[in-house]
């Protein structure tokens, strides 16, 4: 306990140095509070661990952009307006975030690679204002279809449902790609943007594909249970990269622990809130 009040005793004092104000967290969610509303009670948590409590030295202000584009966009310009102290997010998040400002510190929690789409200049030294968590999207996309040829033997053809809007999309599909050719299976890109793509991707389901393979990300997460209730009448196994597809009733998942990574986010965002810049620290790899 005396530990823990003399951190927050510490930061306290080094803000009202600055401002009278106590620092905002803009966490700009990419998806849900259903669907990703866990995954921020675990920044939370981990945030007030390491001596930073809402409402008490830090103020969070969250925006949840439910897998849209252009409203992710907009709450990304938002918070530099308000002139936030950092910006929390994950995947098209860090996206809009970057295109929003080069001055405020970015922490992403969860995203795929960053130095190949341009966000970063290098895992060891980012080099500008963004730092985080990266998810090595296209290692987990082949193994994925590795787990999916183990459990069903038989596939011969599988549908991969890929949001067109991520920026990351290209590598995901150069790695199922890749992937299945190798394993000798056809591979069907269904390409979405919107919840109403969903829709008419899954009435093409029936009777065309062994299996689904879903590029896991904020859209597709926010309507899981549209996806699996479909997948499931027509007796198409799935295979995700959130376990928490699986627990909505979903086949497979394999990938990241996004509760860990939300919480790891709240280390980077303790340590900017401290005075360190993101240039200088070195993004984690899952």
């Amino acid at each position: 306990m005396l530990t823990s009040g003399v951190a927050i005793g510490s930061i306290s004092g080094a803000y009202g140095q600055q401002t009278a104000k106590p620092p905002v967290v803009g966490f700009l969610v990419a998806g849900t509070q259903a669907s990703h509303g866990a995954w921020v009670a675990a920044f939370v948590e981990r945030l007030a661990k390491v001596g930073w409590t809402d409402g008490r030295n830090v103020k969070i202000e969250y925006r949840w952009g439910a897998g849209d584009v252009r409203q992710i966009t907009e709450f990304a310009a938002e918070f530099v307006r308000l002139k936030v102290d950092v910006i929390v997010t994950s995947a098209y998040g860090v996206v809009a975030a970057k295109q929003a400002t080069s001055s405020i510190p970015i922490v992403f929690a969860a995203y795929g690679d960053a130095v190949a789409n341009g966000i970063v200049a290098s895992l060891a030294r980012p080099g500008g204002n963004v730092t985080g968590l990266s998810i090595q999207p296209g290692e987990l996309s082949s193994k994925r279809l590795e787990l999916m040829r183990d459990i069903i033997p038989n596939v011969r053809r599988f549908a991969a449902m890929v949001n067109t809007n991520y920026s990351g999309v290209t590598q995901e599909v150069i790695g199922i790609r890749a992937a299945a050719a190798r394993l000798n299976v056809e591979a069907n890109i269904l390409e979405i943007q919107t919840a109403d793509d969903i829709d008419a991707a899954m009435a093409t389901l029936t009777g065309e594909t062994d299996a689904l393979y879903v590029y896991s990300e904020p859209l597709t997460n926010a309507n899981k249970a549209k996806i699996i209730k479909v997948a499931t009448a027509a007796r198409i196994p799935t295979i995700f990269g959130f376990r928490e597809f699986v627990d909505a009733g979903g086949l497979i998942s394999y990938g990241a622990n996004f509760i860990d990574l939300f919480a790891r986010a709240a280390e980077f965002t303790d340590k900017i809130l401290r005075g360190a810049t993101p240039a200088d620290m070195p993004i984690q790899q899952v």
